[in-house]
C-alpha cells in the first residue's frame, strides 16, 4: 500500500513539472487548440525568399505536360507565390489558362496521377527548390482548374 502510494505522489509531481512546459507550447494548428487552418506564413501571396538554402512552400498555375517518360513539366507557368501546403481553396483556381512565361520541372509525382491532369491548366502547392537552368517543384497538392492550357504553352 505504501508503495502505490509513493508511486501516486512521484507520478503526480512528475505531471505537475511539466505542465507549464506543455501549456507554453502552441496548441495544434495555428494555435488553436487544433481547429481552424494552419498559421499562414508571413510572406503569404509575395514571391519566394532569396535567402540561400531557404524552401518555401509556393503555389503556381500552369500546363501540365509529358516531356519524354516519366518528365513531368509545368509550363506557360505563372510567377511562385509563396502559399501553403493545402490544396487551393476555390478562388485560387483560374477559370482561364494564364499566360505564363515559367516553366517548372515535377517532382515527387509518384501520389498524383499525372496523365490524368496531361494537358491541363493545373494549380500546383509545392516545395520551391530554386534552381538553373529549371527550377524545381516537389508536389504537395494538384488540382485541375482549366481542361486546356494557354494556345502558346509549350508542347
Amino acid at each position: 500500500m505504501k508503495k502505490h502510494l509513493v508511486s501516486g505522489f512521484v507520478f503526480a509531481v512528475l505531471v505537475l513539472s511539466f505542465a507549464p512546459a506543455v501549456a507554453a507550447q502552441p496548441q495544434g494548428r495555428g494555435g488553436q487548440g487544433g481547429r481552424g487552418a494552419p498559421a499562414a506564413p508571413p510572406n503569404l501571396g509575395q514571391p519566394p525568399s532569396d535567402t540561400p538554402g531557404k524552401v518555401e512552400i509556393v503555389a503556381v498555375t500552369g500546363c501540365l505536360r509529358e516531356m519524354g517518360a516519366d518528365n513531368w513539366m509545368l509550363v506557360a507557368a505563372t510567377d511562385p507565390l509563396v502559399s501553403v501546403a493545402n490544396a487551393p481553396q476555390r478562388s485560387e483556381i483560374p477559370t482561364t489558362p494564364p499566360a505564363g512565361k515559367n516553366q517548372f520541372k515535377l517532382i515527387g509525382v509518384g501520389e498524383f496521377a499525372l496523365p490524368t491532369h496531361k494537358d491541363k491548366t493545373v494549380v500546383v502547392k509545392a516545395l520551391y527548390i530554386k534552381a538553373t537552368p529549371v527550377s524545381r517543384l516537389n508536389i504537395t497538392s494538384l488540382v485541375d482548374a482549366v481542361s486546356t492550357c494557354a494556345a502558346d504553352a509549350q508542347k
